[in-house]
């Protein structure tokens, strides 16, 4: 990551004819800086070393956002995620639990909800797409609505949901060819569990239209067969 652009939003950071006290976007603590971003966000040295799934923890407890792409994509853009990893298994549940619980209005639910979702990702390992057929981003929807409704091997109503869940997750990663690429079925799996949110939970999140810009730093981008290729 560029130390010159902000690791919020990707924007040029601003230098500052003197110390402003600013607050950090991640952990909402106050520090002294004579940069920030021309957005207004700033990120503290102590988040910039966090790892990814602190990153991503922290991030979410804080934030307000009803908006679980927007926020997916402000945690992405960190130096604290890479481009392809296993921290896109925790993202997923993640960033749809702190969305949803902002909009009905139980944020005091996040955090203890976060931490549930962060030990059952430990459990979906690295590559599972390649070696066990089935997607972390999409079984990271499943493990989000298992934790929302409290599910359980024992559960009548809610087993099933969230079988759907994952299924429909599944489903529109796979309609894409390989490689593998987390980006483009983290965004997959979003619209899928944003679509059966409001469909089966009768909550609408806000969904932005998706354009990538991760592209460049993906090797094996499949570019004008994403539909989330920019130049589209």
């Amino acid at each position: 990551m560029d130390n010159n652009l902000c690791n919020i939003c990707k924007s040029e950071l601003d230098s500052l004819t003197k110390q402003e006290k600013i607050t950090c976007n991640v952990c909402k603590k106050t520090f002294g800086s004579n940069k920030k971003c021309i957005n207004g966000h700033f990120v503290c040295e102590d988040c910039k070393e966090l790892g990814p799934l602190d990153y991503i923890e922290m991030f979410c407890k804080n934030s307000d956002s009803t908006n679980p792409v927007e926020l997916a994509e402000f945690i992405m853009n960190g130096s604290n995620i890479k481009i392809h990893g296993p921290e896109h298994h925790f993202l997923i549940p993640a960033v749809l639990l702190t969305a949803y619980y902002n909009k009905i209005g139980e944020k005091e639910m996040i955090l203890k909800k976060l931490k549930n979702a962060r030990e059952r990702s430990k459990n979906v390992l690295p590559g599972f797409c390649g070696y066990y057929g089935a997607c972390g981003a999409g079984v990271g929807t499943g493990i989000f609505l298992s934790i929302l409704l409290n599910s359980t091997p024992l559960s009548v109503n809610e087993w099933s949901l969230c079988g759907q869940m994952t299924a429909a997750s599944l489903t529109s990663i796979a309609s894409d060819n390989g490689p593998r690429c987390c980006k483009r079925v983290s965004y997959r799996a979003l619209e899928a569990a944003i679509k059966f949110i409001d469909e089966h939970l009768n909550v609408k999140l806000e969904h932005p239209a998706i354009k990538c810009s991760y592209h460049e730093k993906n090797n094996e981008c499949i570019e004008h067969l994403c539909q989330y290729y920019p130049k589209n």
